[in-house]
């Protein structure tokens, strides 16, 4: 496919096999050795050329045997069913990191994933909730997750974690949650109490599609 503009906002969610606030986030190696889980993200607005995209869900299942940066990693593809032919394209456009910038989130997957599992058409129920630090994804056959708030194992009260990276490459700022998922699809995982984290994210075709200072604004105005 030729190079196309495209450009994605919404709100992103990860679950993954590390303790809570992910230690991959800081450069340290994976809790449990490997990393495994889901990601999904919702689409408020997009576009890959003149192919809208508003509205959509994707989501994918993931499988490292080590920190994400040594590669060898499996991914399976999760799209809705009622996609267009042409929504797919794009989408599996995107996914590829063809014609993205070395350092780009998308680019780096394509670097780092070295087997893709025939993709999932399918429903996929996503609920979000940003400030309650609570969520749900729910592909049946395949996947299913829910995000809840970290407590005090002592007061059982809520705890909150926010993850900030100035300069990061998926997201700027994170709240994390406690994650409870099982994959049951061509990767399959039991994790309970694991990371999960839910954030606000703007990407196109050159990486963050925002600076931090930018979405700072954006944010304190919202």
């Amino acid at each position: 496919m030729p190079a196309t503009p495209w450009r994605l906002e919404g709100k992103w969610l990860e679950y993954c096999s590390c303790d809570f606030g992910c230690p991959c986030e800081s450069m340290a190696s994976p809790t449990q050795g490997h990393c495994t889980g889901l990601c999904a993200f919702s689409i408020d607005k997009g576009h890959c050329g003149d192919v809208p995209l508003d509205g959509l869900v994707v989501a994918a299942t993931f499988y490292f045997p080590r920190a994400i940066h040594h590669g060898h990693g499996q991914m399976q593809p999760i799209l809705q069913s009622h996609t267009t032919e042409a929504q797919r394209e794009a989408l599996f456009y995107i996914l590829s990191g063809e014609n993205q910038p070395v350092g780009t989130m998308f680019q780096i997957f394509s670097i780092i994933v070295e087997t893709i599992h025939d993709p999932v058409f399918a429903d996929i129920d996503f609920e979000w909730n940003l400030a309650g630090r609570r969520a749900r994804v729910n592909v049946p056959g395949v996947v299913r997750a829910t995000t809840e708030p970290i407590r005090n194992p002592v007061t059982d009260e809520e705890h909150r974690i926010l993850t900030v990276l100035p300069e990061g490459w998926v997201f700027y700022e994170a709240e994390v949650g406690a994650g409870n998922l099982k994959g049951l699809g061509g990767i399959k995982f039991d994790l309970t109490q694991a990371h999960s984290s839910l954030a606000h994210y703007a990407w196109d075709q050159d990486g963050m599609a925002l600076t931090y200072k930018e979405f700072q604004r954006q944010r304190d105005a919202a």
